[in-house]
């Protein structure tokens, strides 16, 4: 009983070995036909986004003074001289 769990468990560890190598075969095979081209990178833009010039972006300008302030005070340096080039909203 024993020995023929232990055959069994070695048939299916080749059987799984067997699989996974003509796997990685197969993906191998296709990267030369088939290579990654990395996408074109995007240009950036003055202003991603709009802002709708209510109280919204009001308070957002005042979020993002607050943490321009803390960033400059944290690395002990003005903040004239931290420019703040990318903010993306979630």
């Amino acid at each position: 009983m024993v020995a023929q769990a232990v055959q069994v468990s070695i048939l299916a560890m080749g059987v799984i070995f067997t699989v996974l190598t003509i796997l990685i075969g197969v993906i191998q095979v296709l990267v030369k036909f088939i290579p990654y081209q990395e996408p074109p990178a995007k240009a950036p833009t003055a202003s991603s986004r709009t802002t709708a010039g209510g109280a919204g972006s009001e308070e957002e300008s005042e979020v993002l003074a607050a943490i321009h302030v803390a960033v400059a005070h944290h690395r002990g340096e003005s903040p004239q001289s931290i420019q703040i080039t990318n903010v993306q909203s979630q």
